[in-house]
Parts: C-alpha cells; structure tokens; sequence
C-alpha cells in the first residue's frame, strides 16, 4: 500500500510538471510577460491621466488669469459690470468640480461621482448663461476696446458653443465611460481659451491652439494605452480647430455678416 501511494504521488507530480511545460502553458506565458509589461508603462496613463489633466487645466486657468486679475477685476476704475464677479466665481467652480470629479473616480467612488453630476448639470447650465451674459455686458462696457468688441463676441460664441455641446453630449453618453471621460475632458478644456489668451507668451490668436494641445494629450494617451485613437477625438478634434479657425477669422477681419449679428445683439 505505501510503495502504491508512492508511486500516485510521483504520477501526479509527472503530470504537473507535463502542463506546466506543455506548449499551450508555456506559450500562455510567453503572451502574458508582454502584456504585464505593457500594463505597467501605460500605468500612469491609464490609471491617473483624467485626475491629472484636472490639475493640469487648474494650473493653466490660474497661471493665465494671475496676469490680468489685478487691473482687470480686483482694482479696475471704474467698476464693470456685476456679471464680471459672478463669472468669476462660476467657471473657476467648474474646473475645482472636475478635479473633484476625477478624484472621486481614481478612488472607485462611481456612486458619488454619479449623484454630483448632476450638480455639474446644473453648473454647466450656469457657465453658458453667465458667459452669454458677460460677453454682452462687457461689450457694452468698453466698446472701445477691440478684445470686448463685437466682432470679437464671435470668439466667445465659439468658447462656449466648444464647452457646450461636448459636454451636453457627454450628460447623453454618461453610461458609456469611454465616451463621457473625453467629452468632459474636450469641454473643460474650451473653456481656458481665455486663460490661454492672457499668457504673455502666446499672442491671442493662437489661443485656440493652446486648447488643441491639451485635447491632443488626451491623443497621446489613446496611442498609449489603447494603441490607438478613440473615435470622440477622431470626430471631435477636428471640427473643433476648424470652427476655432473660422472664428478667429472672423475676428481679425471683422467680418460684417458677423459685426451686424453682433451689434444687434449688443441694441
């Protein structure tokens, strides 16, 4: 009986050295060593690159805004108009709720990060309405100054139509995650075309270009992670840079189908 339950023993330990070295096993491996390495060089890119463009975005809104708040809101002789202060306290929100947002999905918390959506909803709805509303006033306001004229309301237009209709689209696609992440990240991004536009480095025109190159980091990671571009980017990104360019255009020549639409608005 014991020479019976040796030879059992050693039957057994034959058979798994056999499936461990069978070609099927070992082939298996071989597949796995690459794709563990993989996982680990896109870790960065996949697992913090949205918390990260939230504070990239944060740092740009302020870097660009710290040139011109002094003299252009805080000390500004005489008052502007009233709407200036509350859009300066509605779309800095926007961007401390999108980090929060981004938080809470990098620590798996899925069911708040739901239920404050629909506070970002209502916060979005705030963004258009307010900056409408102070593009007008501040046109009104200074209507010598070519950077709150009317030809220039055409550039605003495009700020929050590029804000508004990513992240409309995102609230319908907000069950399908690969959707929504980059919509929300193309519509955050739209909104720091002025912030892009007070860098001393970068003149105005080229605003829009600094827009396009955050969104194109979100490419990057695509390529990265995904080995290839996701279709929100491959449909969105260039009908973006072409209305950015038909609106500067417009600006910079101000083109008078656009100048009597403004000034009407601006009666």
């Amino acid at each position: 009986m014991k020479f019976s339950k040796t030879m059992e023993v050693r039957a057994a330990e034959a058979t798994r050295v056999a499936v461990l070295l069978s070609p099927a096993k070992m082939s298996s491996r071989l597949h796995a060593a690459p794709n563990q390495m993989k996982a680990k060089s896109g870790g960065f890119w996949r697992e913090y690159f949205y918390f990260f463009m939230s504070l990239l975005i944060a740092a740009t809104a302020v870097y660009g805004f710290s040139h011109t708040i002094d003299h252009n809101l805080i000390h500004r002789l005489p008052l502007p108009p009233f709407v200036l202060y509350i859009h300066a306290v509605v779309f800095p929100a926007w961007i401390v709720f999108f980090i929060l947002q981004s938080a809470l999905i990098r620590s798996h918390n899925v069911r708040l990060h739901r239920s404050l959506g629909w506070f970002g909803v209502g916060l979005a709805v705030a963004i258009i309405i307010v900056g409408g509303w102070t593009s007008v006033s501040m046109a009104r306001f200074e209507q010598k100054d070519p950077f709150n004229s009317a030809a220039f309301l055409i550039v605003q237009v495009m700020d929050l139509s590029s804000f508004a209709v990513p992240f409309a689209l995102a609230i319908y696609w907000r069950k399908r995650p690969e959707f929504h992440r980059r919509l929300v990240l193309i519509a955050s991004c739209a909104l720091l075309d002025a912030a892009f536009g007070r860098f001393p480095e970068l003149p105005l025109v080229f605003s829009p270009a600094g827009v396009d190159a955050l969104i194109g980091l979100g490419v990057i990671r695509d390529f990265i992670v995904e080995r290839r571009v996701h279709k929100v980017y491959l449909y969105a990104l260039p009908i973006l840079i072409i209305w950015q360019i038909v609106a500067v255009e417009t600006f910079v020549h101000a083109s008078p189908w656009w100048t009597n639409i403004a000034h009407s608005l601006l009666r």
